[in-house]
């Protein structure tokens, strides 16, 4: 369980990783080629304790500052959680520092015996000519807490406390970024354009200073990843940790630019509908069909259970499982963390949840894209705390794939032909969001890094990113300045650098899963859950190949395209 928060108990989980790493010092000696199988796993036993002690405290730290950003209890917690965790590691790293170096004979024979944590051992050793002496590693360490993670936790806090003013009905109302978010997807254009002019008049208020942040976190990453680590380029640094090949994220980002003109071609289609002659970036996730259709909690519950149950029962009687141990926080208040996510603190503890529900169907399919990343931590809960977790682009397989089961079951229960009909279009939309949006944000982020490395200001980095959106877009969308403002608004480029890719890997992967799903029915069902269940005790490409994917081959992406562009095909043809 998690700790409930007195200084005692807390006190207690610092002293125990104390004991932990005190106790570990005293290994050293054992590590030999010669050391015995026995000894050997006894050391990974230690670090798994020590990790799943870890986890705990950090997971209560997270959530106690997602749930509000300007808790100073939080934020102190936080920094303290982070200096004592970077002295442990330095104390406990000479085990990696061994292992990373041992040759591979006797590598190989002591990865035979280690079971569950072998991919582990083996994703370790993927790091090894990329790796420091042991004090210059310290040395990072030490430094990452007042310097990268510190300028993160100062971007959250900074941006967390934004508050936005919009005139509905006539009444100016303060809102959270999520509250206005709401207004972005609204029937009314002039309510979508003021939503937006408002969220990047406040991001760009503050652009120098959010700039700088990323700024000066590009920087670092260049110094240490490039220059001291020796890695080829930025992004290259995010693909070992994937355990992805380069190649194939390369492969990736050029069949999104090779098919952002299907997504051109539908927002031109989308125009017609809405009959205008050209969409305004505003306009991008209007409704084609005005419907105030909410969903109360409840129902949105039910409807994502319900969509689950139909696929296989086990899986809505694990997203169960959160709500009915009170894990998922949905209430929509200030100062807490913005967007959504699922935390699972050890394979044996049910996960977390955080949104901000506000009954629009697009919370619905939040609902259900975060439980379903629940659901795959459950289903890999049998492994170890250093094995449970698939690597980041995997990691959007059941989420993603857990909304277009909700997707599936509201179009088939869906009587309202004008909500039916924006479901439809919200799928091309949803998809713009998480394939190419989101390959583009890597695009930009590559340049952005080169751009930073040769003395870029945050004024050149927006005019890259406006002609970033503006190649995506082509000739169908008018693209507003205020939107060379967007980047700053994007926790992810900042938090995790070149994460983003994940999401268009992940929806792409489902695409072609949902496509196996629908012509195998329940023959599919094992394989799927396979997968699953197999968390990240195997690497990525051998968990694909499993399903005849070859995540190198243009094609395999390609196809995923081509469901895109059949789904925009089928618009095309229906009666505006």
């Amino acid at each position: 369980m998690l700790p409930t928060g007195s200084k005692e108990e807390l006190d207690e989980l610092f002293a125990s990783l104390e004991k932990m790493a005190a106790d570990f010092e005293t290994t050293r000696p054992l590590l030999k080629a010669s050391i015995s199988d026995e000894a050997f796993l006894n050391l990974v036993a230690q670090q798994e304790e020590m990790t799943n002690k870890a986890n705990v405290l950090f997971s209560y730290a997270n959530l106690l500052f997602a749930a509000d950003t300007q808790d100073q209890n939080a934020l102190a917690l936080l920094a303290r959680i982070q200096q004592f965790m970077a002295e442990l590691t330095n104390r406990t790293m000479f085990f990696s520092l061994w292992w990373k170096d041992l040759d591979d004979t006797h590598a190989e024979k002591l990865m035979a015996c280690a079971g569950d944590n072998r991919y582990w051992l083996e994703e370790m050793r993927h790091f090894k000519k990329y790796t420091l002496t042991e004090p210059e590693e310290k040395i990072i360490n030490l430094k990452d807490v007042t310097g990268s993670n510190a300028l993160n936790t100062l971007y959250d806090t900074i941006t967390n406390r934004y508050t936005f003013d919009l005139t509905v009905n006539g009444e100016t109302k303060t809102m959270t970024r999520g509250e206005l978010a709401v207004y972005m997807r609204e029937a009314d254009p002039d309510i979508r354009r003021q939503a937006y002019q408002e969220l990047y008049r406040v991001y760009g208020q503050d652009a120098p200073i959010l700039g700088l942040i990323y700024q000066n976190l590009v920087r670092d990453w260049h110094n240490e990843q490039l220059g001291l680590r020796k890695f080829v380029s930025p992004i290259a640094v995010r693909n070992l940790a994937n355990d992805i090949p380069d190649e194939a994220v390369e492969t990736l980002l050029a069949a999104a630019e090779k098919n952002a003109v299907i997504f051109q071609r539908y927002f031109k289609l989308k125009a017609r509908w809405l009959g205008i002659q050209k969409l305004r970036r505003y306009d991008v996730y209007a409704p084609v069909a005005k419907s105030d259709k909410k969903y109360s909690f409840d129902q949105a519950v039910h409807l994502v259970m319900d969509a689950y149950s139909a696929f296989n029962p086990k899986i809505a009687e694990l997203a169960e499982r959160v709500l009915a141990e009170d894990h998922l926080d949905s209430e929509v208040r200030r100062g807490k963390q913005g967007g959504a996510f699922c935390l699972t603190a050890l394979p044996k503890l049910t996960p977390w949840v955080l949104q901000s529900f506000q009954g629009k169907a697009e919370d619905v399919a939040t609902l259900a894209h975060e439980l379903g990343h629940a659901v795959h931590s459950m289903l890999a809960s049998k492994h170890s705390i250093l094995t449970f977790h698939a690597c980041l682009p995997l990691a959007e397989t059941a989420s993603t794939f857990g909304e277009m089961l909700l997707v599936d079951h509201l179009l088939k229960n869906e009587t309202n032909e004008s909500v039916r009909r924006d479901l439809l279009f919200r799928q091309v939309d949803d998809a713009y969001a998480t394939i190419l949006r989101q390959a583009y944000f890597a695009i930009f982020e590559k340049e952005a890094h080169e751009m930073i490395s040769a003395g870029a200001s945050v004024d050149e980095l927006c005019t890259g990113y406006l002609a970033n959106l503006k190649t995506q877009f082509g000739d169908s969308v008018e693209v507003s300045d205020e939107f060379k403002y967007e980047w700053v608004s994007i926790p992810h480029i900042y938090n995790v650098p070149f994460y983003v890719y994940a999401y268009s890997f992940g929806q792409l992967l489902v695409l072609s899963f949902y496509q196996q799903y629908r012509k195998e029915g329940e023959a599919f069902k094992p394989r799927y859950l396979k997968i699953l269940e197999t968390g990240g005790s195997q690497s990525p490409d051998q968990i694909l190949k499993t399903a005849g994917i070859d995540m190198r081959q243009a094609s395999f992406w390609q196809g995923g395209f081509d469901v895109i562009d059949g789904l925009v095909s089928e618009l095309e043809k229906l009666p505006a």
